[in-house]
C-alpha cells in the first residue's frame, strides 16, 4: 500500500460542505491577488485517439500547496472521463497525495462561483435563477447559497424530468426552497443572481429579461461564435470579471470578454481585492465568465487532504 492518501469522490462527498469549498477558493483567490498563486494556463498533450489536458498551479502564502490536474478527452471514454489531481507540500516539495475522480474538478468551479457571487452580486439579493440542471449547476447552486441568505432557487431546463429532479436534489441540499419552473423568462426576471450553466453553444434567454441589479454567472459556452450567454449582456455589464485573464487569452477561440472587452476585463481576485471595481450600485449589471483558474483543484484538494488527515 502506498504511504499517502488516495481520495475517491466517495471520500470527498463524505467529507466536503459548500461553506469549506467556498473558503478554500476565497484563500485561492486571495493568493492570487497577493501575486503568490502561480496559475499557467491549462495545456494539452496529443496522446493519440485523444488528448491529456493538464493544469498546474502552487499557492506559495498560507496555503502552500503545490501540484496539477490531468484528464483525458478520448472520445471512447464518454462522459466518464478519468481525472487526477496531485498534490505536494510547496515547501519541502514532499508528496501530500492523490484525489481521484471529478469531485475537486466540479466543486472548484461552483466554489469560484460563490466567490464571484460573494464579490459582485447584490448583498439583497433574495432570487438565485439557474439554466441547466447538470452536475456543474448544482455546484453553483450550492456554493451561492453559502455565501447569500437567499429565499429561493428557481430553475429551468429544457426536459421537465430533469428540472424537476434537479429542484428536489438541491431543495435537500440548501436552505432555500427549490422549484422548477416551466419557462426561462421567469427565471431570468425574477433573478437576483442568475447562473447559466448549459451546454448550449447558443444564447437561452433574451436579453431584454434581464433586469437592473442582477448579477450573472456563465458556465457553459462562452466563444464569440459558441456562447450560451447573449452577446448584448456583455456591452449592458457594468463589471465584467474572470477568474483567469491568461487563460481567456490563451484559448484558441475569441471569447465573449476578449479583444474588444479587454480594456475592462477584470480578475475575480482584483475585485476581491478591491471591491469598489465591481459593483457600484445597486442597479448594476455584473457578469462573470468562468474559465477555469489554474492551481485551484490542487488548493481544493489540499483542504480535502488535511481533513482526511
Amino acid at each position: 500500500m502506498p504511504g499517502f492518501p488516495i481520495l475517491t469522490d466517495g471520500d470527498v462527498y463524505a467529507q466536503f460542505d459548500y461553506e469549506t469549498v467556498v473558503d478554500a477558493m476565497s484563500d485561492a483567490f486571495a493568493e492570487r491577488a497577493a501575486g503568490t498563486l502561480e496559475a499557467p494556463p491549462r495545456w494539452s498533450v496529443d496522446a493519440g485517439a485523444g488528448d491529456l489536458v493538464f493544469t498546474a498551479g502552487a499557492a506559495t502564502g498560507s496555503t502552500n500547496a503545490a501540484g496539477f490536474r490531468v484528464y483525458e478527452t478520448y472520445p471512447e471514454s464518454g462522459a466518464a472521463h478519468t481525472e487526477l489531481v496531485a498534490v505536494f507540500d510547496a515547501t519541502t516539495g514532499a508528496f501530500e497525495g492523490l484525489l481521484v475522480g471529478h469531485a475537486v474538478g466540479g466543486l472548484r468551479t461552483g466554489g469560484i462561483g460563490g466567490v464571484a457571487v460573494d464579490c459582485l452580486a447584490r448583498e439583497d439579493s433574495e432570487t438565485l435563477g439557474v439554466l441547466g440542471s447538470g452536475f456543474q449547476a448544482r455546484a453553483q447552486v450550492g456554493a451561492a447559497c453559502a455565501v447569500r441568505d437567499f429565499d429561493q432557487v428557481l430553475v429551468y431546463s429544457p426536459t421537465e424530468a430533469s428540472r424537476n429532479a434537479f429542484a428536489e436534489t438541491v431543495d435537500d441540499e440548501v436552505e432555500p426552497a427549490a422549484r422548477a419552473v416551466d419557462d426561462p423568462e421567469s427565471v431570468v426576471r425574477e433573478a437576483d443572481a442568475l447562473v447559466c450553466a448549459t451546454d448550449s453553444v447558443e444564447p437561452v434567454f433574451d436579453p431584454d429579461w434581464l433586469e437592473s441589479g442582477t448579477h450573472v454567472t456563465t458556465i457553459g459556452p462562452k466563444f464569440r461564435d459558441a456562447h450560451e450567454l447573449p452577446l448584448e449582456v456583455v456591452d449592458r455589464a457594468d463589471a465584467v470579471a474572470t477568474d483567469s485573464r491568461p487563460q481567456v487569452d490563451a484559448d484558441d477561440r475569441p471569447h465573449l470578454v476578449s479583444s474588444e472587452y479587454d480594456g475592462r476585463l477584470l480578475e475575480l481576485a482584483e475585485v476581491l481585492e478591491e471591491p469598489t471595481l465591481g459593483r457600484t450600485a445597486a442597479a448594476d449589471v455584473t457578469l462573470f465568465c468562468s474559465v477555469g483558474l489554474a492551481g485551484t483543484e490542487v488548493v481544493l484538494g489540499s483542504r480535502f487532504l488535511e481533513a482526511f488527515a
